[in-house]
């Protein structure tokens, strides 16, 4: 299915959509590739918009400029990709749990497509002011939560149970990279600062 087509149907009739996705035949590496890594470069590239030409006030000083700008985009590509890549490993991992069967393909299917709307409000990012529009994003809790049935077969008894369980790991895992990586970003500013002083 086209690219476009997909977003979309998933967006808008998302049911519909996981019946057409659950006769699909999809590889973690597959989905990287002609899924995962555009929907990844939409809040990446927002967020050089944002952080690197329009700016944003931090806590203690504005940042602005394209130091930051092409560090908030490293950052917002690479937690999108670990979050694809152990977000699916761990709920692929925890399915039998819940009744579902381990499926890594399916998994894979899973956590990209229920993830869109997180990607497609990254587009906020690249306007500081409107970041808060992100939490737009949570509308992937039901799109996970209607793909369950479809590509996991999880019983309908443990289908509330799977989703919460998986976004809280999902939710987990991109507060833990950000984290690291925004750790990382302000440590290398700090340095260039104090090094720029010094010249």
């Amino acid at each position: 299915m086209p690219f476009l087509a997909r977003v979309r149907n998933i967006i808008f009739s998302p049911v519909a959509e996981w019946q057409v996705i659950a006769k699909e035949k999809r590889t973690m590496k597959r989905l990287l590739g002609r899924y995962v890594i555009p929907m990844a470069l939409i809040p990446a590239v927002a967020s050089f918009i944002g952080y690197g030409l329009v700016g944003a006030n931090g806590i203690l000083f504005r940042i602005s400029g394209v130091y930051w700008g092409i560090s908030m985009a490293t950052n917002s590509f690479i937690t999108s990709l670990v979050v694809y890549l152990l977000g699916t490993l761990l709920v692929d991992i925890i399915a039998p749990a819940f009744g579902a069967p381990r499926d890594l393909g399916r998994s894979a299917q899973l956590v990209a497509y229920s993830y869109t709307p997180a990607w497609l409000a990254g587009i906020f990012y690249a306007l500081p002011g409107l970041q808060a529009g992100v939490a737009l994003g949570l509308y992937s809790v039901y799109l996970f939560y209607t793909g369950v049935p479809q590509l996991k077969k999880t019983p309908e008894d443990q289908r509330v149970a799977y989703t919460i369980v998986s976004a809280i790991l999902l939710i987990i895992i991109r507060f833990l990279v950000g984290l690291l990586l925004s750790d990382l970003i302000y440590s290398l500013a700090a340095e260039r600062f104090i090094w720029s002083q010094s010249q």
